[in-house]
């Protein structure tokens, strides 16, 4: 999905089928409309899960996804390496490993979903 039309149109079919609801997986065009989406899933009282915290931060439901401050680590230990004389081509390539739930309350209660104590209790985060 390119440009907000497009994406106002597929939030408002999804809205129409029953028990409807939102993956918005990780992309350039995803992250560009971020609040778009946030905005028609809020509107159309859809739950949405989506790969990234600042989705939730800005409003979202929920996320599932890498760990970013990991990979990052990950990174500068491979930086260190290559400084240090290793090959990058010798280097393994890795995919993440540490993955993490964020949850905003508020947008839940707004949505009328009640949040099972152990969805909860399993969040890395809880954004109330």
């Amino acid at each position: 999905m390119r440009d907000a039309g497009e994406i106002e149109r597929a939030v408002a079919a999804f809205a129409r089928a029953p028990n409807g609801g939102l993956i918005v997986t990780a992309s350039a065009a995803a992250t560009l409309h971020r609040d778009l989406i946030i905005t028609l899933a809020a509107r159309h009282k859809l739950p949405a899960v989506y790969s990234e915290r600042s989705f939730v931060a800005a409003g979202g439901l929920i996320s599932y996804g890498a760990d970013y401050i990991d990979q990052y680590r990950k990174a500068a230990g491979y930086v260190d390496r290559i400084l240090k004389g290793e090959k990058p081509a010798d280097l393994p390539v890795q995919a993440p490993t540490k993955y993490e739930t964020v949850l905003n309350l508020k947008t839940a209660k707004a949505l009328g979903l009640d949040v099972p104590a152990i969805v909860l209790t399993r969040a890395d985060e809880v954004i109330e």
